[in-house]
């Protein structure tokens, strides 16, 4: 064995033998696969079939529970003397984790959301020994609510299948799955006595729905078709099965107090309070009618759906559901908040008497100042102690275990959000989310139970999500430079020192956010509606990422056979062009404000004649970037012309007004070609046309009368009906080393 293969080897080694201490709860014992050893191990087969093909048939696998004592996944790799690699687990996950750690750190492979690295060497590597995997972490969770509004909306079953080997690749075993639950709140509603416009006038449409579940909002972007409804819980019963079958818990939803405002005609003595607006919404569409848990028709509403939950999906005994996500309670009373939480537990167990719920943590960040030490322990006490998980939903910015004596002893999952509304753009804490959940375990009485991955949207800086899931599996943080020189060559399929050198460099900058409380939305004026308060602040040096984009540039003759350089090359680009823009903005604000003409006409020209024409010919480039593969995956959906234009009108709209009227405009901006073009290209030709007009006639700049016309041009994007490329146009390097012939020696300009 090589001195190199001795260092992998060890390496890998540092996954096992975790000695933390590890506190069970025995209230946690009956949540365990639903499906025998021998499914998932089948199920295991079946992953490496679609990822592998013929090689898949180098692995032997075996699942045999009893490699466990302790509820914590287990992993055995060894070498066969015909050049295969048997491989034994606990379960179906820790088998598929344990051979992708093998491939990754054996067989430089990869495998993300932007495309796969799959050169296995022949034949595979040796194994001296017996390799052992293991967690210190009972759950690995996965998934926000917002993720199935922001990501997987329009998702069909084999973008599901993907996901699903994505998960237990990466080691997942206590995901959401959340897909299809209003088929069964409609029957429910029905046999209460709702007639079906009370049903459609709740809830809102499919890229929205979230929201609606949360109780924040409902009927906007509605009323959702009965094909809907039929091909959502097709695709839920596929998504629970396989989910099963690798030996994953999957997280079902429960009843929060959200319900229609019919329920009020039937039940007009029903304790009932009336929200106010959320989020810049008028009460059209939000003020909520949220039925008090205490009220007796609560329960019965919680058990009829949860039946009908358990009848169709079946139950793993983890249920999710949230109370007062971003809304206020009517009282701060502690008597009142622990007899909320009792009474929603108690519609639980009222079905299930193993009941285990499952809360994000988010209200405690959304109303700190509601929340203080007394209200969140009375809400929480008010289960019994380790009956509930809370997901300390945004641990790495804004820890919540810290501060409340380890959610007063409820088990917690110490949990990574990283993304608001599915934004693009790079972003990463990994210092923080390298040591954070190690603080978690070593916490003094910690009831920590697993770690998590909570993002709002997905399919974005892959590199973060690879190292938090692979966290899951050691027993010390990284070096994280080390990890990332790793991280490339499996990527790429082979090292290159100047792509080590350059994500090295991005990994110490842009990757590394230490900005304390920083929520990354993507504050970029390159995808905010113009004005002259547009935030431009960045948490690292741009002469750190034109570095890293130089020397990738000079490496992409190298790499550009490999799908996942190709996405790699258009992001950093992109990135770049982000920063440029805000440099351009700069310079148009500062010449409209010294009254010069030809400095505005100059810097306002470049931006939008060369700049963004230039990035959405980049961002088209690639599949992974365009507009159009998301909307016709939402009309894809529909069965007539009524349907398709509901859904690409709710695509459309979230990715801008994010509401009727722009309420959380921009909120779910995304970079891609297409809506670069139409949408903010548009905006920003409006602007600086109208920054020129005013200093043509002296005329000052009325930012509400701008605000009004680029509304239309808003509003008109959304219901353009224009149809847009679903396959890449252009040779990326072609464009992208284009652009950097133009304006890399702009970069060293400014910066």
């Amino acid at each position: 064995m090589s001195a190199r293969d001795g260092a992998i080897l060890l390496l890998v080694f540092i996954y096992c033998l975790c000695t933390t201490a590890y506190i069970k709860f025995p209230t946690l014992d009956h949540i365990k696969p639903s499906v025998s050893d021998k499914a998932q191990g089948r199920a295991v087969s079946g992953l490496l079939t679609r990822l592998l093909g013929d090689r898949s048939e180098e692995f032997i696998v075996t699942v045999n529970r009893s490699l466990s004592n302790d509820s914590l996944d287990v992993c055995e790799l060894r070498s066969t003397k015909n050049n295969k690699i048997v491989a034994s687990g606990s379960s179906g996950v820790a088998v598929a984790s344990g051979i992708y750690n093998y491939m990754k750190y054996f067989c430089n492979c990869h495998v993300s959301w932007s495309g796969d690295q799959l050169d296995l060497p022949r034949p595979l590597p040796k194994l001296t020994g017996v390799l052992r995997i293991n967690t210190p972490h009972r759950f690995r969770y996965y998934q926000n609510v917002c993720t199935f509004s922001y990501s997987s909306v329009w998702w069909n079953w084999p973008r599901w299948e993907r996901e699903i080997d994505w998960m237990a690749l990466n080691g997942i075993n206590l995901p959401l799955a959340f897909t299809g639950q209003e088929a069964l709140w409609q029957e429910v509603y029905r046999a209460m006595g709702l007639n079906q416009s009370e049903i459609e006038e709740f809830f809102s449409g499919p890229a929205f729905l979230a929201w609606n579940r949360m109780g924040n909002m409902f009927k906007f972007g509605g009323p959702l078709p009965q094909s809907w409804h039929v091909n959502q819980l097709y695709l839920q019963f596929k998504i629970l099965a396989q989910m099963r079958s690798f030996g994953m818990i999957p997280v079902l939803p429960a009843f929060s107090g959200n319900i229609p405002k019919g329920i009020l005609r039937l039940f007009p003595e029903a304790r009932v309070t009336r929200l106010e607006p959320w989020s810049k919404f008028n009460c059209s569409f939000s003020c909520s009618y949220i039925l008090d848990p205490r009220d007796p028709l609560f329960s019965r509403i919680g058990s009829l759906y949860l039946s009908q939950v358990v009848k169709q999906f079946g139950t793993n005994h983890i249920y999710n559901t949230d109370t007062f996500n971003e809304m206020t309670p009517p009282s701060s009373e502690p008597t009142y908040l622990s007899a909320v939480s009792r009474a929603v537990f108690a519609s639980m167990t009222a079905v299930d008497p193993q009941a285990v719920w499952l809360m994000q943590g988010w209200l405690f960040l959304s109303d700190a100042l509601f929340w203080k030490p007394a209200q969140i322990q009375a809400l929480l006490n008010g289960v019994p102690v380790g009956r509930m998980i809370v997901l300390d939903l945004f641990a790495e910015t804004e820890p919540v275990f810290s501060y409340t004596e380890s959610f007063y002893g409820q088990p917690f999952i110490w949990c990574m959000l990283h993304n608001f509304g599915g934004n693009g753009g790079f972003f990463g804490t990994v210092e923080s989310i390298n040591t954070g959940p190690f603080k978690a375990l070593h916490f003094p009485n910690s009831s920590l139970v697993g770690i998590g991955m909570t993002p709002e949207g997905i399919e974005q800086n892959p590199v973060v999500y690879e190292l938090m899931s692979e966290l899951a599996w050691r027993k010390e943080p990284v070096n994280l430079l080390k990890w990332v020189s790793l991280y490339v060559t499996r990527r790429y399929g082979s090292m290159h020192e100047s792509v080590s050198a350059a994500w090295k460099i991005l990994f110490a900058s842009v990757y590394n956010c230490t900005l304390p409380h920083y929520r990354n939305h993507n504050h970029s004026p390159l995808v905010r509606r113009p004005s002259f308060h547009m935030n431009s602040e960045l948490w690292y040096d741009p002469a750190d990422l034109y570095r890293a984009w130089k020397l990738i540039i000079e490496a992409a003759p190298s790499f550009m056979s490999k799908e996942t350089f190709q996405y790699d090359l258009v992001d950093v680009t992109r990135q770049v062009m982000q920063v440029l823009t805000t440099s351009y903005y700069q310079d148009i604000v500062d010449a409209f404000q010294k009254h010069k003409m030809q400095e505005l006409l100059t810097a306002g020209g470049v931006l939008l004649y060369d700049l963004l024409p230039e990035l959405n010919r980049l961002l088209s480039s690639n599949h992974n970037f365009l507009l159009g593969t998301w909307l016709e995956q939402a009309r894809s959906l529909a069965l007539d012309e009524r349907e398709a234009k509901l859904y690409d009108i709710n695509a459309r709209n979230q990715l801008t007004l994010w509401g009727p009227s722009g309420e959380i405009l921009d909120y779910a901006n995304k970079q891609w070609g297409g809506l670069m073009q139409d949408y903010y290209a548009q905006r920003w030709g409006l602007f600086i046309h109208t920054l020129v007009e005013c200093l043509d006639s002296g005329q000052p700049f009325k930012q509400d009368n701008f605000n009004k016309v680029v509304f239309q041009v808003e509003k008109g994007f959304i219901y353009n009906r224009r149809q847009y490329p679903t396959k890449p146009q252009g040779d990326t390097f072609e464009i992208a080393h284009r652009i950097f012939l133009k304006y890399y020696p702009e970069t060293l300009k400014r910066f």
